[in-house]
């Protein structure tokens, strides 16, 4: 879904608002396996994603591991840089061609600032995100594998044609072997 009709299902927004908001959001579309940013890097974009999907990811002791997968009508920011100056762990990879809205969170903080209704979208995203990786987290210590396959395909349908099954696997924390055998008993 493209950027402003998605915000005005979210929160009220007049027809100024959503001009600013348009405007200082800019458009790119990316090939599919484009990396948009490497593991450990200082970006301080933040996306929404109006088509396609991408995935989060880092590398651990030479592996590829992926770390969460964004769909249409997400948000995504590098909290670690925006907000503590650090690196942040996870790369981007558009996962098929991907179509971005794109801006600096400096412009985005300055357009918060100044639409108290999009300020307030911002704090309920930030909490969405913290409660995503806490399901991750929950999921990852108390769910069966096959449990937590269930769940990912209940986030994302379609996930299966969309995705390598390996980005999957290692998004769930088994084997791609392991994966073909929880597959192959559904």
């Amino acid at each position: 879904m493209e950027l402003i009709p998605y915000l005005l299902t979210q929160t009220k927004l007049n027809r100024a608002e959503c001009e600013a908001i348009d405007n200082a959001f800019t458009r790119k579309t990316f090939a599919k396996g484009t990396i948009l940013t490497q593991p450990d890097n200082h970006h301080q974009n933040v996306y929404f994603i109006e088509k396609g999907l991408l995935r989060a990811f880092y590398n651990l002791d030479g592996k590829d591991i992926t770390h969460y997968f964004f769909n249409e009508s997400n948000f995504l920011v590098s909290f670690e840089s925006v907000f503590f100056n650090r690196p942040h762990p996870y790369g981007k990879q558009a996962l098929e061609k991907t179509d971005l809205r794109i801006i600096p969170y400096s412009k985005l903080d300055e357009l918060c600032n100044c639409i108290p209704a999009f300020r307030d979208y911002r704090l309920q995203v930030s909490l969405q995100v913290v409660s995503m990786l806490s399901d991750k987290i929950l999921a990852l210590q108390f769910q069966s594998t096959e449990q937590r396959y269930k769940n990912l395909l209940d986030k994302f349908p379609g996930i299966l044609q969309r995705a390598p099954l390996g980005h999957i696997a290692s998004y769930l924390g088994i084997t791609q072997q392991t994966l073909s055998v929880i597959r192959a008993g559904k």
